[in-house]
């Protein structure tokens, strides 16, 4: 079969793909976008959708300064030197190119919104934002998608609440405001929205619902089910792509580039083992099933170069053995009257900091202490007042119990003699914390002392809104692993996104962006969104590169 002919091929389909193909199918070009498996979307789907974007025009029309010195001096901060993956180049070239992502897409009929008040990670820090620099997909009418096409989106959050919103609506039971803002997302847009024919979405889903009607509308070829198995050479030049369509072998020609945005290797569990720090565990991870790695594993065929396998965008992450599922921890871990402790029953971590933080840590505690599952202590104050997950307050559904997932006790020695923790050490921990509660001052990890911990705090809670009292039963566990949004590492790119040999040439016409490339965050998470902000500027980079749009 004579193979078919594009401008660039595009292997993915999360945001950095359908990015990179909305840049390229702009500017004229045909292009292909190749997704491995059934659905669209990737990773983005099933998130929240946020992209971390400094200096970026939404946020300073919402009042908040930013400029690219303080962009970059926050980064500079924040980021461990990595060596190439994060370069002065390449962060130079995020920071610039970010905000011109930003506009490009909105020309073409992308709709943001601005998350004021979601707070950079490490906010005081030089260059960092307390009312932050995190953007999304405003909400999107799914409606407005081919009814095939709407199928085939990935699922994800399915309630249209921005991430900006998460703290307040998780306070439902708490307060008025709280209250009111449920009833906003719950009433007035989910089911007003279906009473008015529309079918509104935010998160993830919105983003990618925009970006596959903006591909579509300009003639952007969509196939799934077809996963990249090997890429096409001449003279070491990379001119098109093998791929597996529903069993059948076929091969696609690129004039002008391939780009891999096809994800990382979070569900591979033989490449986790060879790179990632252990113990690790697949199923710990909530990216999308497809990140397999496999179009990095052919990139590396093809001579390029890889970095920073070793990192992840961790997170705490708790797991259900009934349903098989992980549940990665935002805000349950933040809120007041619960503490995370080591089998000696002792605290190791900020609970309310950057998850890939937290990641780090608990990585690192448990090479001294086991820690590996670690576990989430919550006292009746945060069961009865907060959600976990889809448990509503003062509703932990019995077969949470029932599975061990969740386990109680009116006692904390009780508690520690059913999950294996030291009681002695916990009752004492508990003692220790219910003190700094009291003062509102985290003596050992400095919990509550940023502006980022507040954003899924109580502010009823005083004097610390991340601290409350472990000391009023029954008294609440579950396991937490250290899992992860997605890998981290993947091939080593410059700063227009080209792949990189070992000796650091250029291999002419294959290019890379999002969680396939070795992230520019190096092993840090600079603010929400820090996923999908570059994976979208580096998409948007590569593309205008391969097609010559200066």
């Amino acid at each position: 079969m004579e193979a078919q002919v594009f401008d660039v091929v595009v292997i993915g389909s999360g945001a950095a793909a359908l990015t990179a193909a909305v840049t390229a199918a702009d500017a004229g070009k045909k292009v292909l976008v190749a997704e491995s498996t059934e659905l669209f979307g990737g990773s983005t789907a099933m998130s929240g959708g946020g992209a971390w974007i400094p200096n970026n025009h939404l946020m300073k029309a919402g009042g908040t300064p930013d400029s690219f010195e303080d962009a970059r001096t926050y980064m500079d901060r924040v980021i461990a030197d990595v060596g190439p993956a994060s370069s002065k180049e390449r962060r130079d070239a995020f920071v610039r190119s970010g905000p011109e992502m930003v506009r490009f897409l909105e020309t073409c009929g992308f709709e943001w919104i601005y998350g004021v008040g979601y707070a950079d990670y490490h906010p005081e820090e030089p260059g960092g934002s307390v009312r932050g620099r995190g953007i999304e997909g405003k909400m999107f009418n799914f409606k407005t998608l081919d009814p095939e096409l709407r199928k085939q989106i990935r699922p994800g959050v399915p309630i249209p609440m921005y991430t900006f919103e998460v703290g307040t609506f998780m306070r439902a039971f708490r307060s008025m405001k709280g209250l009111g803002k449920a009833a906003q997302i719950i009433g007035l847009r989910a089911l007003g929205g279906r009473v008015a024919g529309k079918h509104w979405y935010t998160n993830g889903q919105s983003m990618i619902g925009q970006l596959l009607h903006l591909a579509s509308k300009r003639g952007v070829t969509l196939w799934t089910q077809s996963a990249l198995i090997d890429l096409v050479t001449e003279d070491g030049d990379v001119t098109g792509a093998v791929l597996d369509r529903a069993g059948v072998q076929t091969t696609v020609m690129a004039t002008n580039g391939v780009i891999i945005g096809a994800g990382g290797f979070a569900h591979n569990q033989e490449m986790r083992e060879k790179y990632l720090p252990q113990p690790t565990n697949e199923q710990w991870s909530s990216a999308n099933p497809g990140d397999q790695g496999l179009p990095i594993k052919v990139a590396m065929e093809a001579g390029a170069s890889i970095a920073i396998m070793e990192e992840a965008w961790w997170g705490p992450s708790s797991f259900d053995p009934a349903t098989g599922k992980p549940s990665f921890l935002v805000s349950e871990r933040s809120f007041p009257h619960s503490m995370i402790v080591d089998q000696a029953g002792k605290r190791f971590m900020n609970e309310s900091a950057s998850y890939v933080d937290c990641g780090h840590w608990q990585y690192a505690h448990n090479e001294s202490v086991p820690a590996v599952p670690a576990w989430m202590i919550m006292e009746s104050r945060h069961r009865n007042s907060y959600p976990f997950g889809f448990a509503m307050p003062r509703q932990t559904p019995k077969k949470m119990f029932e599975s061990g997932f969740f386990y109680k006790g009116d006692t904390l020695e009780e508690l520690a003699r059913k999950i294996g923790v030291d009681a002695q050490g916990l009752v004492a921990e508990a003692a220790k914390f219910s003190g700094y509660a009291a003062t509102g001052k985290d003596l050992d990890f400095g919990r509550g002392d940023s502006a980022y911990d507040h954003v899924y705090g109580d502010p009823r809670v005083k004097p610390n809104p991340n601290l409350g009292a472990i000391e009023r039963g029954p008294f609440y566990a579950t396991r937490i692993y250290p899992g992860d949004l997605g890998t981290k590492g993947g091939i080593l790119t410059d700063e227009h996104s080209r792949a990189l040999r070992e000796d650091g040439t250029v291999i002419k016409g294959l290019y890379a962006a999002g969680n396939s490339s070795a992230s520019v965050m190096g092993n840090r998470y600079p603010g929400p969104g820090s996923t999908i902000g570059p994976a979208m500027t580096f998409g948007y980079i590569a593309a205008r590169h391969a097609v010559g749009v200066n």
